[in-house]
């Protein structure tokens, strides 16, 4: 057990959040679960609506587990940052968690210093939990691996594809392209895009920020701007539930900087191309509330989206026929991001018994269709996945989704480490210089870049 003082955790903060405006985060009533209590604490990125929406699951598990009793605790913040400050926050004050919802982006984070392995619990119900895994495509586990140690199964997960307005396609006079289709063709069809529309009109659109920003014009080129290794280990997992593979390794590597390589100079100079000839804005900061509006308004042509876009789009009124789907071109490779979200449990609880309960629930069948009614995510469940989006809400070509991982087996989780917060920071910060100077503004853009990068990953 993990003794973790509020000079500990002031700690934490400053080695995983490190580069970012973060000051120790005000907790409301709403994010203390409360001392004393008897029950399972389970944290959620969300607003208190998201945790009435998760009773259903709270009463699904109940059913099968009535001795335990489950709290669900919204922690509200602007973006993953400050929600796992709030958690380190709950920890130094006495009342942590059990068990926190945790993406990709602070997956190694809570792995390195706040989360269990489940491994010893994967290998106890092994015979349980294969029928899970083999519904599940093995990239997405590898992503919640860090160091030979499992720390999460996923329950949802999202890979940036390409969002296309079907109504710009057609006054582009061009036929929708196919799927191993080349920057090239983007280009062209972009161009054709603009020159058959009218206004405003933004052929792509794309925002300032780790998932679906520069990182998927990285991967295509078979590039990133950290590097990419694998860790050892994991043995243990793969050779058990997914032996006709080969195996994987014990998780991702982000340890250095890497902006500086060849290809990672080609991609930048690929999107500088695209905003000085018009064809692209200049990347905008933050979520993607703007973006529903001007895609579903016709001012955007393409933009990195996943299958959590479908319901924003029919909430806004978008039909099913106004926009398709198809996967991002290919340059070197045609290698695509996702990212994941799953359970995590808290090394500091106490019911880490109760807890697994709680995590392999949520993965079941039955747990994940009552978790996921609507298509707000991507499922990793294949046979889910398939019911959900194959129901008739969503683009024809909806089995680009899942087919982003089984067709392109190189598909990988973007780059994430301990030191998240800021590497996206780093990241970001200068994104917009190194493709609005010029075609020489690319290399100096990206040599800032490369000097934030090493402060940020600690010198390495």
């Amino acid at each position: 057990m993990v003794d973790l003082s509020r000079r500990a955790v002031v700690a934490l903060l400053g080695a995983g959040l490190a580069g970012t405006a973060i000051s120790w985060p005000r907790l409301t009533g709403r994010d203390i679960p409360g001392r004393g209590d008897d029950a399972l604490t389970v944290a959620l990125f969300g607003t208190q609506q998201d945790a009435v929406a998760r009773q259903a699951l709270v009463d699904g598990f109940q059913r099968k587990h009535p001795d335990v009793a489950v709290r669900i605790v919204p922690i509200q913040g602007q973006d993953w940052g400050e929600y796992f400050a709030k958690i380190l926050t709950m920890i130094a004050a006495g009342t942590p968690p059990d068990v926190v919802t945790v993406a990709t982006e602070g997956t190694q984070l809570f792995a390195s210093r706040l989360a269990h392995p489940i491994d010893e619990y994967v290998q106890r119900d092994a015979a349980e939990m294969q029928e899970y895994f083999d519904d599940v495509h093995p990239a997405l586990i590898e992503s919640f691996m860090y160091k030979g140690s499992l720390f999460q199964m996923p329950d949802n997960f999202n890979a940036a594809n390409v969002f296309y307005n079907t109504g710009a396609l057609e006054r582009s006079g061009m036929e929708r392209p196919r799927d191993d289709w080349s920057v090239d063709d983007f280009f062209a069809l972009s161009r054709a895009m603009k020159s058959g529309s009218e206004g405003r009109f933004l052929p792509y659109f794309w925002t300032n920020r780790l998932w679906g920003g520069v990182v998927p014009w990285l991967y295509i080129n078979n590039t990133s701007f950290l590097t990419e290794e694998k860790a050892s280990g994991g043995d243990w997992f793969w050779s058990r539930f997914y032996p006709d593979q080969e195996p994987r390794g014990g998780g991702f590597l982000w340890e250095h900087a890497d902006a500086l390589n060849d290809r990672t100079v080609e991609s930048f100079a690929v999107l500088q191309r695209m905003v000085a000839e018009g064809l692209a804005a200049n990347p905008a900061q933050g979520g993607g509330n703007e973006l529903v509006a001007l895609f579903s308004s016709g001012q955007v042509g393409m933009t990195p989206a996943g299958g959590f876009w479908v319901q924003g789009l029919s909430e806004a009124g978008v039909a099913n026929d106004d926009y398709d789907v198809i996967f991002f071109p290919k340059m070197a490779s045609q290698r695509h991001q996702f990212g994941a979200g799953g359970y995590a449990i808290m090394e500091t609880s106490k019911r880490k018994d109760e807890a697994w309960e709680w995590l392999k629930y949520c993965v079941s069948y039955e747990g994940m269709s009552i978790a996921h009614t609507k298509p707000d995510s991507s499922i990793p469940r294949r046979s889910l996945n398939t019911e959900l989006y194959g129901a008739g809400l969503g683009p024809a070509h909806w089995e680009v989704f899942y087919d982003t991982l089984d067709k392109f087996p190189d598909t990988a989780p973007m780059p994430a480490p301990p030191q998240q917060a800021a590497v996206e920071s780093a990241l970001t910060k200068n994104v917009v210089g190194a493709i609005t100077n010029g075609p020489g503004g690319v290399r100096r853009g990206l040599e800032i870049m490369q000097r934030d990068l090493e402060i940020a990953l600690g010198g390495r």
